[in-house]
Protein backbone atom coordinates (compact mmCIF):
# COMPACT_ATOMS: atom_id res chain seq x y z
CA UNK A 1 0.00 0.00 0.00
CA UNK A 2 1.28 3.35 -1.16
CA UNK A 3 1.74 6.47 1.34
CA UNK A 4 -0.88 7.80 -1.07
CA UNK A 5 -3.46 4.81 -0.73
CA UNK A 6 -3.31 5.26 3.01
CA UNK A 7 -3.84 9.45 3.44
CA UNK A 8 -7.08 8.71 0.54
CA UNK A 9 -9.79 7.53 3.71
CA UNK A 10 -7.75 10.06 6.39
CA UNK A 11 -8.42 13.03 3.72
CA UNK A 12 -12.20 12.12 3.20
CA UNK A 13 -12.49 11.60 6.78
CA UNK A 14 -10.94 15.35 7.86
CA UNK A 15 -12.72 17.08 4.69
CA UNK A 16 -16.36 15.39 5.73
CA UNK A 17 -15.75 15.81 9.57
CA UNK A 18 -15.05 19.78 9.07
CA UNK A 19 -17.98 20.05 6.35
CA UNK A 20 -20.24 18.72 8.51
CA UNK A 21 -19.51 21.08 11.73
CA UNK A 22 -19.22 24.20 9.57
CA UNK A 23 -18.23 26.99 11.66
CA UNK A 24 -18.80 25.88 15.12
CA UNK A 25 -16.29 26.84 17.07
CA UNK A 26 -16.67 25.55 20.77
CA UNK A 27 -16.63 21.43 20.70
CA UNK A 28 -17.69 18.88 23.05
CA UNK A 29 -16.93 15.48 22.08
CA UNK A 30 -18.65 12.24 23.29
CA UNK A 31 -15.58 9.88 24.28
CA UNK A 32 -16.54 6.66 25.59
CA UNK A 33 -12.98 4.93 24.79
CA UNK A 34 -14.09 2.87 21.98
CA UNK A 35 -12.44 3.00 18.49
CA UNK A 36 -15.15 5.36 16.70
CA UNK A 37 -15.51 8.19 19.37
CA UNK A 38 -11.30 8.18 19.44
CA UNK A 39 -10.93 8.39 15.88
CA UNK A 40 -13.17 11.01 15.72
CA UNK A 41 -11.33 13.08 18.97
CA UNK A 42 -7.98 12.33 17.40
CA UNK A 43 -9.52 13.65 14.01
CA UNK A 44 -10.65 17.23 15.79
CA UNK A 45 -7.55 17.45 17.92
CA UNK A 46 -4.26 16.91 15.37
CA UNK A 47 -4.13 19.18 13.57
CA UNK A 48 -5.20 21.16 16.73
CA UNK A 49 -8.41 22.42 17.65
CA UNK A 50 -8.35 24.81 21.03
CA UNK A 51 -11.91 24.74 21.33
CA UNK A 52 -11.82 21.08 22.13
CA UNK A 53 -13.25 19.09 25.12
CA UNK A 54 -14.12 15.81 25.72
CA UNK A 55 -16.86 14.34 27.94
CA UNK A 56 -17.17 10.69 29.39
CA UNK A 57 -20.24 9.27 31.20
CA UNK A 58 -19.57 6.04 33.10
CA UNK A 59 -22.94 3.98 33.08
CA UNK A 60 -21.32 1.87 36.05
CA UNK A 61 -22.82 -0.75 34.54
CA UNK A 62 -19.86 -3.18 34.56
CA UNK A 63 -17.70 -3.56 38.09
CA UNK A 64 -14.37 -2.36 35.74
CA UNK A 65 -16.54 0.69 34.12
CA UNK A 66 -14.25 2.72 36.41
CA UNK A 67 -11.04 1.49 34.47
CA UNK A 68 -12.56 2.72 31.14
CA UNK A 69 -12.73 6.50 32.85
CA UNK A 70 -9.39 6.04 33.92
CA UNK A 71 -8.20 5.17 30.38
CA UNK A 72 -9.80 8.12 28.80
CA UNK A 73 -8.59 9.94 31.53
CA UNK A 74 -4.87 9.24 30.52
CA UNK A 75 -5.48 9.92 26.80
CA UNK A 76 -6.73 13.57 27.27
CA UNK A 77 -4.04 14.33 29.38
CA UNK A 78 -1.80 12.82 27.05
CA UNK A 79 -3.81 14.84 23.96
CA UNK A 80 -3.76 17.79 25.89
CA UNK A 81 -8.25 17.88 25.94
CA UNK A 82 -10.14 19.12 28.39
CA UNK A 83 -12.20 16.71 29.95
CA UNK A 84 -15.57 16.56 31.67
CA UNK A 85 -16.74 13.05 33.51
CA UNK A 86 -19.54 12.12 36.01
CA UNK A 87 -20.70 8.64 36.95
CA UNK A 88 -24.03 6.98 37.44
CA UNK A 89 -25.21 6.92 40.85
CA UNK A 90 -27.09 3.88 40.27
CA UNK A 91 -26.35 1.54 36.97
CA UNK A 92 -29.44 2.18 34.46
CA UNK A 93 -31.85 -0.53 34.03
CA UNK A 94 -32.10 -0.56 30.35
CA UNK A 95 -30.16 0.42 27.27
CA UNK A 96 -32.70 3.31 26.95
CA UNK A 97 -32.42 4.53 29.92
CA UNK A 98 -28.46 4.63 29.77
CA UNK A 99 -28.87 6.24 26.36
CA UNK A 100 -31.52 9.15 28.03
CA UNK A 101 -28.75 9.46 31.18
CA UNK A 102 -26.04 9.83 29.05
CA UNK A 103 -27.36 12.48 26.54
CA UNK A 104 -29.11 14.38 29.60
CA UNK A 105 -25.12 14.38 31.00
CA UNK A 106 -23.48 15.78 27.78
CA UNK A 107 -25.87 18.30 27.06
CA UNK A 108 -25.84 19.95 30.47
CA UNK A 109 -22.01 19.87 29.86
CA UNK A 110 -22.40 21.69 27.10
CA UNK A 111 -24.34 24.28 28.65
CA UNK A 112 -22.22 24.96 31.51
CA UNK A 113 -19.28 24.97 29.14
CA UNK A 114 -21.20 27.27 26.37
CA UNK A 115 -20.69 24.47 23.68
CA UNK A 116 -22.42 25.51 20.16
CA UNK A 117 -21.80 21.69 19.45
CA UNK A 118 -22.15 18.05 20.94
CA UNK A 119 -20.08 15.75 18.65
CA UNK A 120 -21.00 11.71 18.94
CA UNK A 121 -19.17 9.24 16.95
CA UNK A 122 -21.97 6.94 15.44
CA UNK A 123 -21.12 5.22 11.99
CA UNK A 124 -22.29 4.03 9.11
CA UNK A 125 -22.84 0.85 10.84
CA UNK A 126 -24.60 2.11 13.36
CA UNK A 127 -27.10 3.62 10.89
CA UNK A 128 -27.48 0.67 9.29
CA UNK A 129 -28.08 -1.62 12.47
CA UNK A 130 -30.78 0.84 13.40
CA UNK A 131 -32.47 0.92 10.55
CA UNK A 132 -32.91 -2.85 10.36
CA UNK A 133 -34.05 -2.84 14.02
CA UNK A 134 -36.84 -0.43 13.40
CA UNK A 135 -37.66 -2.43 10.53
CA UNK A 136 -37.82 -5.77 12.53
CA UNK A 137 -39.81 -3.96 15.15
CA UNK A 138 -42.34 -2.34 12.59
CA UNK A 139 -41.63 0.98 11.27
CA UNK A 140 -43.25 3.38 9.63
CA UNK A 141 -41.52 5.22 6.60
CA UNK A 142 -40.15 8.04 9.38
CA UNK A 143 -38.15 5.22 10.90
CA UNK A 144 -36.22 4.85 7.98
CA UNK A 145 -34.43 7.93 8.29
CA UNK A 146 -32.64 6.30 11.22
CA UNK A 147 -30.46 8.74 13.34
CA UNK A 148 -29.83 12.05 11.94
CA UNK A 149 -26.49 13.87 11.09
CA UNK A 150 -27.89 16.85 13.38
CA UNK A 151 -30.49 17.69 15.86
CA UNK A 152 -30.13 20.70 17.62
CA UNK A 153 -26.73 21.55 18.75
CA UNK A 154 -26.07 17.53 18.45
CA UNK A 155 -23.86 16.65 15.66
CA UNK A 156 -23.08 13.00 14.12
CA UNK A 157 -19.90 13.80 11.83
CA UNK A 158 -19.04 10.16 11.04
CA UNK A 159 -22.39 8.63 9.81
CA UNK A 160 -21.02 8.28 6.49
CA UNK A 161 -17.93 6.00 7.10
CA UNK A 162 -18.33 2.72 7.91
CA UNK A 163 -16.43 0.83 10.80
CA UNK A 164 -14.00 -0.55 8.59
CA UNK A 165 -12.98 2.45 7.23
CA UNK A 166 -12.50 3.65 11.03
CA UNK A 167 -10.47 0.94 11.56
CA UNK A 168 -7.91 1.41 8.99
CA UNK A 169 -7.69 5.49 10.06
CA UNK A 170 -6.92 4.06 13.93
CA UNK A 171 -4.04 1.72 12.13
CA UNK A 172 -2.50 4.26 10.17
CA UNK A 173 -2.04 6.09 13.63
CA UNK A 174 -1.32 3.16 15.56
CA UNK A 175 -4.49 4.31 17.35
CA UNK A 176 -5.68 2.41 21.01
CA UNK A 177 -9.18 2.32 22.02
CA UNK A 178 -10.94 0.09 24.83
CA UNK A 179 -13.91 -2.71 23.80
CA UNK A 180 -16.83 -2.90 26.41
CA UNK A 181 -17.51 -6.58 26.74
CA UNK A 182 -21.37 -5.80 26.70
CA UNK A 183 -20.55 -5.12 22.98
CA UNK A 184 -20.44 -8.70 22.21
CA UNK A 185 -23.17 -9.84 24.26
CA UNK A 186 -25.94 -11.64 22.32
CA UNK A 187 -28.71 -10.85 25.21
CA UNK A 188 -29.32 -7.35 23.38
CA UNK A 189 -30.99 -7.37 20.33
CA UNK A 190 -29.35 -4.59 18.54
CA UNK A 191 -26.00 -6.48 18.86
CA UNK A 192 -27.24 -9.44 17.25
CA UNK A 193 -28.06 -7.58 14.13
CA UNK A 194 -24.45 -5.87 14.62
CA UNK A 195 -22.23 -9.29 14.81
CA UNK A 196 -24.78 -11.51 13.13
CA UNK A 197 -27.68 -10.53 10.59
CA UNK A 198 -25.39 -7.37 9.14
CA UNK A 199 -21.84 -9.91 8.45
CA UNK A 200 -24.25 -11.91 7.01
CA UNK A 201 -25.45 -9.29 4.71
CA UNK A 202 -22.26 -8.08 3.95
CA UNK A 203 -21.26 -11.56 2.77
CA UNK A 204 -24.14 -12.32 0.67
CA UNK A 205 -24.43 -8.60 -0.79
CA UNK A 206 -20.87 -7.09 -0.24
CA UNK A 207 -21.33 -2.76 0.21
CA UNK A 208 -25.16 -3.65 1.90
CA UNK A 209 -23.98 -1.60 5.48
CA UNK A 210 -23.20 1.16 3.43
CA UNK A 211 -26.42 1.07 0.96
CA UNK A 212 -28.94 0.54 3.85
CA UNK A 213 -27.18 3.72 5.35
CA UNK A 214 -27.54 5.49 1.90
CA UNK A 215 -31.29 4.71 2.35
CA UNK A 216 -31.77 6.21 5.59
CA UNK A 217 -29.81 9.22 4.19
CA UNK A 218 -32.47 9.14 1.26
CA UNK A 219 -35.58 8.66 3.60
CA UNK A 220 -34.06 11.74 5.79
CA UNK A 221 -34.09 13.99 2.72
CA UNK A 222 -37.84 12.69 1.61
CA UNK A 223 -38.83 13.48 5.42
CA UNK A 224 -37.63 17.02 5.06
CA UNK A 225 -39.81 17.04 2.00
CA UNK A 226 -42.94 15.79 3.78
CA UNK A 227 -42.46 18.21 6.45
CA UNK A 228 -42.85 21.37 3.84
CA UNK A 229 -45.55 19.69 2.44
CA UNK A 230 -47.09 18.62 5.97
CA UNK A 231 -46.60 22.51 6.97
CA UNK A 232 -48.57 24.15 3.77
CA UNK A 233 -51.77 21.26 4.61
CA UNK A 234 -51.63 22.29 8.41
CA UNK A 235 -51.87 25.94 7.48
CA UNK A 236 -54.61 25.20 4.86
CA UNK A 237 -56.47 23.14 7.36
CA UNK A 238 -56.34 24.78 10.96
CA UNK A 239 -59.06 27.72 10.97
CA UNK A 240 -57.82 28.56 14.31
CA UNK A 241 -55.69 27.72 16.56
CA UNK A 242 -54.29 29.29 20.31
CA UNK A 243 -53.01 27.55 23.52
CA UNK A 244 -55.65 24.68 24.48
CA UNK A 245 -56.03 23.05 20.70
CA UNK A 246 -56.80 23.61 17.31
CA UNK A 247 -60.04 24.20 15.11
CA UNK A 248 -59.72 22.17 11.26
CA UNK A 249 -62.04 22.67 8.43
CA UNK A 250 -63.37 18.77 7.65
CA UNK A 251 -63.84 19.39 4.49
CA UNK A 252 -60.93 20.65 3.63
CA UNK A 253 -58.60 17.99 5.66
CA UNK A 254 -60.74 15.18 3.87
CA UNK A 255 -59.62 16.72 0.85
CA UNK A 256 -56.53 15.64 0.79
CA UNK A 257 -54.70 11.84 0.21
CA UNK A 258 -55.21 9.85 3.45
CA UNK A 259 -51.75 9.92 3.87
CA UNK A 260 -50.95 13.39 4.48
CA UNK A 261 -54.08 13.79 6.10
CA UNK A 262 -53.04 11.17 9.25
CA UNK A 263 -49.05 13.18 8.98
CA UNK A 264 -51.15 16.34 9.51
CA UNK A 265 -53.23 15.09 12.62
CA UNK A 266 -49.86 13.63 13.78
CA UNK A 267 -48.37 17.10 13.76
CA UNK A 268 -50.87 18.50 15.09
CA UNK A 269 -51.31 16.23 17.94
CA UNK A 270 -47.49 16.22 18.77
CA UNK A 271 -47.79 19.75 19.38
CA UNK A 272 -50.19 19.29 21.99
CA UNK A 273 -47.62 16.68 23.40
CA UNK A 274 -50.09 13.72 22.37
CA UNK A 275 -48.42 10.79 20.27
CA UNK A 276 -50.55 7.98 19.08
CA UNK A 277 -49.55 4.57 18.14
CA UNK A 278 -50.66 3.46 14.46
CA UNK A 279 -53.84 2.09 15.77
CA UNK A 280 -54.54 5.21 17.82
CA UNK A 281 -53.78 7.14 14.44
CA UNK A 282 -56.30 5.11 12.56
CA UNK A 283 -59.05 5.59 14.83
CA UNK A 284 -58.75 9.45 14.70
CA UNK A 285 -58.23 9.16 10.88
CA UNK A 286 -61.37 6.86 10.61
CA UNK A 287 -63.53 9.35 12.79
CA UNK A 288 -62.40 11.94 10.86
CA UNK A 289 -63.79 10.53 7.94
CA UNK A 290 -66.86 9.44 8.68
CA UNK A 291 -67.65 10.39 13.23
CA UNK A 292 -71.00 12.32 13.59
CA UNK A 293 -71.58 15.78 14.59
CA UNK A 294 -71.38 15.90 18.15
CA UNK A 295 -69.75 13.54 18.89
CA UNK A 296 -65.51 12.61 19.60
CA UNK A 297 -62.65 9.94 20.20
CA UNK A 298 -60.20 10.57 23.23
CA UNK A 299 -56.64 10.09 22.25
CA UNK A 300 -53.62 9.87 24.09
CA UNK A 301 -51.98 12.57 26.15
CA UNK A 302 -55.47 13.86 26.93
CA UNK A 303 -56.47 15.06 23.95
CA UNK A 304 -60.14 15.02 22.54
CA UNK A 305 -60.81 14.69 19.31
CA UNK A 306 -64.57 16.06 18.21
CA UNK A 307 -66.43 16.40 15.56
CA UNK A 308 -68.91 20.16 15.52
CA UNK A 309 -70.51 19.94 11.63
CA UNK A 310 -68.18 20.77 9.09
CA UNK A 311 -65.43 22.00 11.72
CA UNK A 312 -63.33 19.46 13.56
CA UNK A 313 -61.76 20.35 16.98
CA UNK A 314 -58.98 18.72 18.98
CA UNK A 315 -58.36 20.36 22.36
CA UNK A 316 -56.40 19.44 25.57
CA UNK A 317 -58.21 17.87 28.84
CA UNK A 318 -56.89 21.21 30.55
CA UNK A 319 -58.27 23.39 27.93
CA UNK A 320 -61.42 21.84 28.41
CA UNK A 321 -61.63 22.00 32.11
CA UNK A 322 -60.70 25.49 31.66
CA UNK A 323 -62.97 26.27 28.92
CA UNK A 324 -65.38 29.08 30.59
CA UNK A 325 -69.35 28.61 29.87
CA UNK A 326 -70.63 31.03 27.29
CA UNK A 327 -74.45 30.90 25.90
CA UNK A 328 -75.60 31.30 22.02
CA UNK A 329 -78.06 34.12 21.62
CA UNK A 330 -80.74 33.43 19.00
CA UNK A 331 -82.39 36.97 18.06
CA UNK A 332 -85.24 35.72 15.89
CA UNK A 333 -86.93 32.63 14.06
CA UNK A 334 -85.04 32.69 11.04
CA UNK A 335 -81.77 30.45 9.82
CA UNK A 336 -78.33 30.61 11.55
CA UNK A 337 -75.77 29.02 12.95
CA UNK A 338 -73.41 29.66 16.12
CA UNK A 339 -71.46 28.09 19.08
CA UNK A 340 -71.81 27.94 23.14
CA UNK A 341 -69.97 26.09 25.78
CA UNK A 342 -71.73 24.49 28.67
CA UNK A 343 -69.92 22.36 31.39
CA UNK A 344 -66.60 23.14 30.00
CA UNK A 345 -67.88 21.75 26.85
CA UNK A 346 -67.83 23.06 23.15
CA UNK A 347 -71.24 23.03 21.07
CA UNK A 348 -72.57 24.06 17.55
CA UNK A 349 -76.10 24.25 16.82
CA UNK A 350 -77.80 25.40 13.70
CA UNK A 351 -81.62 26.68 13.70
CA UNK A 352 -83.87 26.67 10.79
CA UNK A 353 -87.86 26.97 9.96
CA UNK A 354 -89.92 23.54 9.22
CA UNK A 355 -88.45 21.94 5.98
CA UNK A 356 -84.94 22.12 6.34
CA UNK A 357 -82.18 18.71 6.55
CA UNK A 358 -80.73 18.62 10.28
CA UNK A 359 -78.59 15.47 11.30
CA UNK A 360 -81.29 12.76 12.62
CA UNK A 361 -81.04 12.17 16.92
CA UNK A 362 -79.85 16.37 16.89
CA UNK A 363 -82.54 18.14 16.46
CA UNK A 364 -85.33 19.32 18.68
CA UNK A 365 -88.65 21.23 17.07
CA UNK A 366 -90.46 23.90 19.06
CA UNK A 367 -93.87 25.83 17.63
CA UNK A 368 -92.50 30.08 16.58
CA UNK A 369 -95.56 31.43 18.31
CA UNK A 370 -94.91 29.77 21.47
CA UNK A 371 -91.59 31.05 21.73
CA UNK A 372 -90.61 34.75 23.36
CA UNK A 373 -87.41 35.96 21.30
CA UNK A 374 -84.47 36.67 22.16
CA UNK A 375 -83.74 33.20 23.00
CA UNK A 376 -80.15 31.68 24.84
CA UNK A 377 -78.77 28.25 24.54
CA UNK A 378 -76.99 27.78 28.32
CA UNK A 379 -75.93 25.42 30.54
Amino acid sequence: MTSRQRSAPEARLRVHVARTIGDRRKILVALSGGLDSVVLLHLLRFPIRTELVAAHFDHAMRPDSALDASWVSGLCRAWDVGLETARAADPPESEATAREMRYAFLFAAAERLGADAVLTAHHADDQAETVLFRLARGTGLPGLAGIPVRRGILVRPLLAFTRAELEEYAAQYRLAWREDPGNRSLRFARNRIRHCVLPELERARPGATRRIARLAQAAAAAERGWRSVIAVAVDDVVEHRDEGGFVLARERLLAYDPHIRARVLRHLLERLDSRPDRAGTRSAVTFIRSGMSGTGVELPGGVRLEREFDSLHLRTARAEAQQQDVALRIADAGPGSGRFVAGGRKYAARWAPAGHVVPAGYAASFDPSSLRFPLELRA
